[in-house]
Parts: structure tokens; C-alpha cells; sequence
């Protein structure tokens, strides 16, 4: 998985899926992607970095099923009472952690104790399954550049070497698996 330079064989997968036809008017182009990067002290992982710089920003196909958030948006069921985002910080999680199964700590408030920092430290948010299931790519720490599926119970990594599916890490392996499976995910939305 390639993401400090964009592969041109990933980004051809992602051009044919998202079958954008604007000349790159959906995108938001390199200065308010270098933008957006200056602004949160961060460098955008590619492809996706790519991506939003020239192929588009977001799309409501998907993935995930209720669509491609746009960068600097998020998901309009993520909440208004939340902490504040910080992309600089490194994502803390480098292995599967269901919480859900762990004793809570009396000390600490949901959002705000150990669990604020996954959801809200180093990943940009993709979008949502609904009910609280968010799609983040991982833009600082050791996990850059791969996708997470974050939920109330728990977050792991997504792609092959991490199980549970046959699809590429990373977002061009994300989105590539959901376009081999449209048909699927249009008859079950």
C-alpha cells in the first residue's frame, strides 16, 4: 500500500468507480487540498489525497451506504456535542479493539475518556453506515493510510491482512471492494 505517492493503477480504479464525467469540477483542487492539510497540520494520505484533488470530493453513490463524505464535512449523523477533531494527532489503535466487551471505567465519560481519541484524534471521516457506524481513513500514526470501521462497540482495521475480508487495505482496496459488490449493497439499501 503505497501513500506518500499516488499509483496511477489505484487511481484508475477509483476514477471508473466513482465514473466521474465533470473534467474534475467535483474536485476540490491542490490548493484547497494543500489548504485543508496547512490548516490541521497534517498530509493527506494517497490515493485519496489525489482523489479529492482531482477526481472528486465526496459522492452520494457511496461508499459507504449512505455515501462519500466530502473532506472537511462529516457525516450528517455524527452529533453536534463532540469533541473538537484533531487530525495532527496520531490515531491512537494499531490492532481490533471491541470495547463493548471491556469493563467501563467509573473514572471515565464514553466519549470523552480513552475512547475521544478514536474517534476523533488522526482520521479524516469517510462517512456512515447509519446508527453510529463511521468509516475513517487514517491520516497520522502508525496506521496511516488504512481504513478503520469505528462503531459504539468497538473499531478494527479493514482489508485482508487484518481478516474478514479479501479486499486491498487501504482506500483505493476499500472502494474497489464496493464497487465489485454495488449491485449488492444497491439491492440491500
Amino acid at each position: 500500500m503505497q501513500t506518500e505517492h499516488p499509483d496511477p493503477a489505484e487511481l484508475a480504479v477509483l476514477r471508473a468507480a466513482f465514473d466521474v464525467t465533470d473534467d474534475g469540477a467535483s474536485a476540490l483542487g491542490w490548493e484547497a487540498v494543500h489548504a485543508f492539510e496547512a490548516r490541521h497540520g497534517i498530509v493527506l494520505p494517497e490515493p485519496y489525497r489525489t482523489f479529492v484533488a482531482e477526481i472528486t470530493d465526496g459522492s452520494h453513490l457511496g461508499p459507504p451506504t449512505r455515501g462519500l463524505t466530502a473532506l472537511a464535512d462529516l457525516p450528517s449523523d455524527w452529533g453536534a456535542n463532540r469533541p473538537e477533531r484533531v487530525l495532527a494527532e496520531p490515531f491512537p489503535l494499531t490492532e481490533p479493539w471491541f470495547w463493548e466487551d471491556d469493563e467501563p471505567d467509573e473514572d471515565e465519560e464514553e466519549d470523552e475518556g480513552a475512547l475521544g481519541p478514536v474517534f476523533h484524534h488522526g482520521s479524516i471521516v469517510l462517512g456512515t453506515d447509519g446508527c453510529g457506524m463511521y468509516w475513517h481513513l487514517i491520516v497520522t500514526g502508525p496506521h496511516r493510510g488504512h481504513i478503520w470501521f469505528i462503531c459504539g462497540e468497538g473499531a478494527h482495521p479493514y482489508g485482508a491482512p487484518f481478516g474478514g475480508t479479501t479486499a486491498a487495505p487501504g482506500f483505493a482496496g476499500w472502494v474497489a471492494h464496493w464497487a465489485a459488490n454495488k449491485d449488492w449493497h444497491d439491492a440491500v439499501s
